[in-house]
């Protein structure tokens, strides 16, 4: 399974993500994960939205530089060594990862890793096999996590 993740690209000033927000905003799209990468005048901001071909659509039609690619969410475990089962794997089988951000679901017990690899096809058989779960679009987006936090 795979999700869709945009890519942004866009100018490094301010007001750029703000612009990114309010289209977002306007057409009911949520933001499941996000980040953003700069270098110098430009950058790349990638997000996972709930829903990717209607987010596109808005975002490009405001006159942005937008992309969308599979990547895949995995389900991990939320402890130490919980991340490192996953990327020895695709190391051991020569799979690169290319861009890659994670956010914790359940402290200690689940977090998701999302993976932009040079070998999707490869990678997918090789996560399945060593009974990793992944996500789709669906299931990304219905994700709700459970946390603790003292505010």
């Amino acid at each position: 399974m795979t999700v869709h993740q945009l890519s942004v690209f866009a100018e490094n000033k301010p007001g750029q993500l703000a612009r990114i927000t309010r289209v977002l905003s306007k057409e009911k799209i949520n933001i499941r994960a996000t980040t953003i990468a700069t270098s110098h005048s430009y950058g790349v901001i990638n997000l996972i939205v709930d829903d990717a071909k209607r987010a596109q659509k808005a975002l490009t039609a405001d006159g942005l530089m937008v992309t969308m690619k599979e990547v895949i969410a995995v389900v991990i475990e939320d402890k130490p060594g919980g991340l490192d089962k996953l990327t020895q794997l695709l190391a051991k089988e020569n799979v690169n990862i290319n861009n890659a951000y994670g956010f914790v679901l359940e402290s200690w017990k689940t977090a998701i890793f999302v993976v932009d690899v040079d070998q999707m096809e490869k990678a997918q058989q090789l996560i399945k096999k060593a009974k990793f779960k992944t996500l789709d679009d669906e299931s990304l987006g219905a994700v709700e996590p459970f946390h603790y936090v003292k505010y």
